[in-house]
């Protein structure tokens, strides 16, 4: 009976939710993740005669993988930018060569319609859009979304495509942010599905890419929770006032997640193996993070979490992030007295945070960040510049793009696997405005100010999405 009841009441909000979208009006001079830099792509491309400039580093050999949003027919009306269909952009290298360059949509339900095709295969959890990072788990690829989705795991060329809860083995939702333990092989996430806001799960995806453990979780409201971190001791859970709004819902916004000042911010240390009876939580003062950095445990036995911060996000009407960004922030949380204390690293505006994956829940002395516009009205992306930060002695290098050349993240990649930590490369795609082109940049970590050592050019704009990684040769299925 509680099952036939859940379920007449969610059809009820979904179709009220439905009518009163309809009824949104445009935004005034339309919708700004649908415009300009934003504008999305309008069909798939396979490219193969890319134009180099410089020497593409001996040794990379793989494919860089990025996924964002990309909306066949988006409502500007209702259209939030982390809701768009999924576009992943693959390209590959191998012997100093750019082999190739693809853009293939995620064939969710609702992107294999418009198109006229079938929609990939597999099972569906709550919904089928996904949007948000690109991984390799177990050998093998996946595109991944938070809150509702299982992942979608790639072929090679991004054509083959298939909903695959790791085997049947995940029961629930996954992250859009697993972390990869360098020590153990695993992956560790924060799970939240969009129906449930009473529970998050602790989930663990072992090295054959099967998950191994979901530890649930017990929270208010219903926060949405993007990202985590790991130590040797502890899993970092972040639990802060965003959270999931009816009100929001009812009034036919397509992402219902707002800032609510009702809802304590604060730290959860779960012990890798405990449960959430073991959890210690850390009051914390207002504010949000997408993005860590790194996290590892110091010598006074206190957990460090570098992220960064805003005062706040999505407050109402928000199409995308929406807050000034407090810059690149360390928090440090003491499990002795369940504190929290909060020091600036960097107070430039800054997002999409990487460390050197190999040293992930260790200490470290380096990161690499993306410039943010001062101001937030100027929707996220639209600064010039990467930012490298020496922890250990608090300096920051600025790599400049140049005027209308917009980067997005950047990820590292080792020059060697055995090579000392920040020594290789930093990859990303970079939007040339100018042109309407883009580069996917290679720069030498080591000598970040410097020209580029390779560029290599498509000849469109790739709409700025979320997160990529380099896929090494050997690492996919």
């Amino acid at each position: 009976m509680e099952t036939l009841i859940r379920s007449a009441v969610t059809k009820g909000v979904e179709a009220l939710a439905t009518f009163n979208r309809k009824r949104l009006p445009e935004p005034a001079g339309g919708n700004p993740f649908l415009t300009g830099i934003h504008t999305p792509m309008g069909e798939e491309v396979t490219l193969t005669d890319l134009a180099v400039t410089g020497t593409i580093p001996e040794g990379l050999s793989g494919r860089y993988l990025r996924i964002g949003p990309n909306p066949i027919a988006a409502d500007p009306a209702s259209y939030h930018w982390f809701t768009g269909d999924g576009m992943v952009h693959g390209l590959a290298i191998a012997d100093g060569k750019a082999l190739w360059y693809r853009n293939r949509w995620i064939r969710s339900n609702a992107v294999a319609k418009a198109l006229g095709e079938t929609p990939a295969p597999g099972p569906r959890h709550i919904f089928d859009n996904v949007n948000t990072n690109v991984v390799s788990i177990g050998g093998r690829d996946f595109a991944l979304v938070e809150a509702g989705s299982y992942p979608v795991e790639l072929g090679e060329m991004l054509d083959a495509q298939r909903y695959n809860p790791f085997g049947g083995t995940l029961k629930g939702s996954f992250t859009a942010h697993p972390h990869l333990d360098p020590k153990t092989g695993e992956n560790h996430a924060i799970c939240y599905e969009g129906t449930d806001p009473g529970t998050i799960r602790h989930v663990v995806v072992d090295r054959a890419g099967q998950v191994v453990r979901e530890e649930p979780i017990a929270v208010k409201h219903g926060p949405m929770i993007h990202d985590c971190a790991i130590t040797d001791r502890f899993v970092v859970v972040l639990d802060l006032p965003v959270t999931f709004s009816m009100k929001t819902m009812l009034a036919g916004q397509s992402f219902p997640y707002r800032w609510n000042p009702d809802h304590q911010a604060r730290i959860g240390l779960l012990p890798r193996h405990g449960t959430q009876e073991e959890i210690i939580w850390c009051e914390i003062a207002p504010g949000f993070a997408f993005h860590v950095a790194n996290a590892y445990d110091d010598p006074q036995g206190r957990v460090v979490v570098d992220v960064c911060a805003y005062a706040s996000m999505f407050g109402e009407g928000a199409q995308g992030p929406d807050a000034r960004n407090r810059g690149l922030e360390r928090w440090t949380v003491d499990p002795a007295n369940r504190s929290v204390a909060i020091t600036t690293l960097d107070g430039a505006a800054q997002e999409f945070p990487r460390c050197d994956e190999r040293f992930f829940g260790q200490p470290y002395r380096f990161a690499w960040s993306m410039a943010l516009p001062a101001d937030p009205a100027d929707r996220f992306v639209g600064a010039t510049a990467l930012y490298a930060h020496h922890l250990a002695d608090g300096t920051r290098q600025v790599h400049d793009f140049g005027a209308g050349r917009h980067p997005g993240e950047f990820v590292f990649v080792p020059e060697h696997e055995t090579s000392p930590e920040g020594e290789g490369w930093l990859m990303g795609f970079v939007v040339d405005m100018n042109s309407q082109t883009t580069d996917l940049v290679i720069l030498n970590a080591r000598r970040f100010e410097e020209a580029p050592v390779a560029t290599i050019r498509l000849p469109h704009r790739v709409p700025p999405g979320f997160h990529g990684n380099w896929i090494a040769e050997g690492n996919a299925q």
